[in-house]
């Protein structure tokens, strides 16, 4: 039972890949403090060797506090702008005033251009 997990686990994360001078990360499905370890080696990866992140979260289906956690950890190490949160996401980030400190934008496209 505990190697399905994993390997579910590992599909948090999708495809990474280079965009201008920053680096994407999409995540997607259910983020929790279990299943959140590839998505933090992901980020902390990125967050190492690009001075921007971008985290694709438009698959995200639920973020708790310990996605909400690591996002803000992130945002402490580089630049991370976070795009096209779903409802759930949009929703925890304006209960917990994150949408004040994260860089939130409707896409990928958006957040890699800056505004």
């Amino acid at each position: 039972m505990t190697r399905a997990g994993d390997s579910h686990h590992e599909g948090v994360v999708g495809k990474s890949y280079p965009a201008g001078a920053g680096w994407v990360v999409a995540a997607h499905g259910e983020l929790d403090q279990d299943t959140l370890a590839p998505l933090e080696e992901a980020l902390a990866t990125a967050a190492d060797r690009y001075r921007l992140v971008v985290l694709d979260a438009a698959a995200v289906t639920f973020g708790d506090s310990s996605f909400l956690n690591l996002l803000l950890r992130v945002h402490h190490l580089t630049t991370l702008r976070i795009a096209a949160p779903g409802e759930q996401l949009s929703r925890l980030f304006a209960l917990t005033g994150a949408d004040t400190v994260l860089s939130v934008h409707p896409s990928v496209e958006d957040a890699l251009g800056g505004s």
